[in-house]
């Protein structure tokens, strides 16, 4: 972007530059102009004569709903019309979360027009009147020039807009952190959270270890979180001006949570656990440029598209190795990313332009998979990652995040302390309504079945305090003097009003993805959906004797420990050591309370 972008905002916009505006935008239309002069009038036809081969001429016609908003032009608007547009900013903002982008020099049909200099500058500097007015700040994201039907230059402008954020109610996505042991998961986690790089042995990932032998290996075994925050114009928050968690958490509009997964094969149990149970966002899928797709790597490769969670792939270790070894690696990739099982389109990054437009395809097309190739030692194309995770908006659009909210209170636990002067903390995601502190919950089944009434005390989120928990937020609860050997992973705490079912037999339509021999009545595994973990016995497969790799079935299954909380529709997974199928849960056999251990055999 040329230099009177700085200096209109004081160097509050960051410059783009780059050479297309990408990706397929949605946005809401206005009821109003695109332009700032009145009622909108006839669109321009669907020709642009002057436009070149390689610059299409349209961006996907401006939609009703969503963040993106079309403006031609935004020049010395009335005050009616400037409140106007005020308050349709503001909807453009309650539609992404707390976010909403502006192409300017766009009609609303997705002509791209564009404006002389003199236009885009009157109307970057009235959009940022607008801004001010809801408490919200913009950054430029990127520019080009555009040939219409003019002698004089025209471009077009695209603003990220981002609310500053109040009563904690900041943007909040989660990123699971997959890849193969010694890949650089922890170090590239470490150097993001941390502002630091690495010095090439490891130092990056030490704040991250907790026990004392994940600090001696340098190998992760467990599952921890990290926080990284951008500010309304931004800018990266982070621990490296010694911040406490509490002031990342107010300085930040946008909150990334990573929740950084264990990559050795013997510990594939856990990252099975945590990558459906804390409900990710989507996933980052890291591979050493040296060794290639090897290991677990195939294995993480499978369960995010199998969990349908969107992910892009860092290529890391690029400072080891040669450039024709990294390219070698990235081919490896795409080959693998068209394969049947999953086909993907592979997106490579090489620019802020690319990790703009990455942004936006990684929500409106879930074909599409972005690939970094960056170090973590010499901070290469570490800034592109940045810039990519500044914009990746949620996955989730603001009416299913409203339907969620209008649901009865589910909160799943996933991890159970005991904390000295505060009591039992159970963590975990809201999946659906609203928790507040001193709510009345039920929380089960316990092994006969039962659920046991508590009281939540505090949330914490990100390790700050907050009042109020709403769907699609994970968060810890203090529970006060609640004993803590009648919990366990895998339960649930809800309404009293619910009326929560129970199973101990359920039914799935499954996929085998992988069984060295045929796949019958009375296997064991375990079995995993969402934050539940049980081996389970195959009663019944309907319709067949037996299954092969590749082929679908419809199977009841029994747990063999206690009963637990499923609900239809939930996506399921089984494995036997590795990852043998897939599928969701299609029936459940409810059961009451009292029934729970006759119907198990105790």
């Amino acid at each position: 972007m040329d230099s009177w972008v700085s200096e209109l905002f004081g160097g509050c916009c960051r410059p783009g530059g780059g050479p297309a505006v990408g990706g397929t935008l949605k946005a809401r239309g206005a009821g109003g102009s695109s332009s700032c002069g009145g009622p909108k009038g006839k669109k321009k036809n669907g020709r642009n004569r002057g436009s070149k081969a390689n610059n299409p001429p349209y961006l996907p016609p401006e939609a009703e709903d969503g963040k993106i908003e079309y403006k031609l032009k935004l020049v010395n608007p009335s005050q009616y019309r400037f409140e106007h547009l005020v308050t349709q900013m503001k909807w453009r903002l309650q539609e992404g979360r707390g976010e909403a982008v502006y192409q300017i020099g766009v009609e609303d049909n997705g002509l791209l027009v564009g404006l002389a200099e003199e236009g885009m500058r009157a109307s970057l500097k009235t959009l940022h009147r607008m801004a001010e007015k809801v408490g919200a700040d913009i950054t430029v994201l990127r520019g080009r020039e555009v040939d219409y039907d003019s002698d004089t230059p025209r471009k077009i402008t695209e603003v990220l807009v981002r609310k500053v954020p109040d009563d904690q109610q900041f943007l909040d996505l989660r990123v699971a952190v997959l890849g193969n042991v010694d890949s650089g998961k922890s170090t590239l986690h470490g150097v993001l959270t941390q502002g630091e790089l690495d010095n090439g042995r490891g130092r990056a990932r030490l704040n991250l270890f907790r026990p004392l032998h994940e600090i001696q290996s340098g190998r992760t075994s467990s599952i921890s979180f990290e926080i990284l925050g951008f500010n309304s114009k931004g800018e990266v928050v982070n621990y490296s001006d010694s911040r406490t968690a509490e002031e990342i958490c107010e300085s930040s509009s946008k909150m990334i949570t990573f929740i950084d997964l264990a990559g050795h094969h013997k510990y594939l149990h856990t990252t099975i656990f945590g990558l459906p149970s804390y409900c990710p966002d989507c996933a980052l899928l890291l591979v050493s440029a040296n060794t290639g797709v090897a290991g677990t790597t195939r294995e993480h490769l499978g369960l995010a598209p199998a969990l349908k969670v969107p992910f892009f792939i860092v290529v890391s270790k690029v400072d080891l190795c040669a450039k024709t070894t990294v390219e070698r690696t990235v081919r490896q990739l795409e080959r693998d990313l068209q394969q049947p099982g999953c086909p993907k389109g592979p997106m490579l990054v090489t620019s802020e332009d690319d990790a703009v437009t990455a942004a936006q395809q990684v929500a409106q097309s879930p074909n599409i998979t972005p690939i970094f190739t960056l170090s973590s030692v010499s901070g290469e194309s570490l800034d592109l990652l940045k810039v990519f995770l500044n914009i990746l908006p949620p996955l989730t659009n603001s009416n299913e995040q409203e339907e969620l909210m209008q649901q009865l209170t589910e909160f799943q636990v996933d991890e159970i302390y005991t904390v000295p002067e505060v009591g039992t903390v159970v963590g975990g995601a809201l999946s659906s309504g609203i928790c507040r502190e001193g709510d009345q919950v039920v929380v089960g089944p316990t092994d006969d079945g039962c659920f046991l009434e508590l009281r939540v005390c505090s949330i914490q989120r990100n390790r700050s305090r907050c009042r109020v928990l709403r769907a699609g937020q994970a968060a810890t609860l203090a529970l006060g003097d609640f004993d803590r050997a009648l919990l366990r992973k895998g339960m649930v705490m809800v309404s009293p009003e619910t009326n929560p079912t129970i199973c101990s037999v359920f039914e799935a339509e499954i996929v085998l993805l992988f069984h060295a021999t045929t796949f019958r009545r009375g296997f064991q595994g375990t079995v995993h959906v969402g934050n539940v973990r049980q081996t389970a016995v195959v009663e019944r497969i309907h319709a067949k004797d037996k299954l092969r790799t590749g082929e679908k079935a419809v199977g009841r299954f029994r747990f063999l420990k206690h009963p637990e909380y499923l609900k239809v529709g939930a996506k399921l997974l089984f494995r036997e050591g590795v990852t043998k199928g897939i599928g969701h849960v299609t029936d459940v056999q409810a059961i009451a309370a009292g029934e729970a251990q006759a119907n198990m055999g105790f």
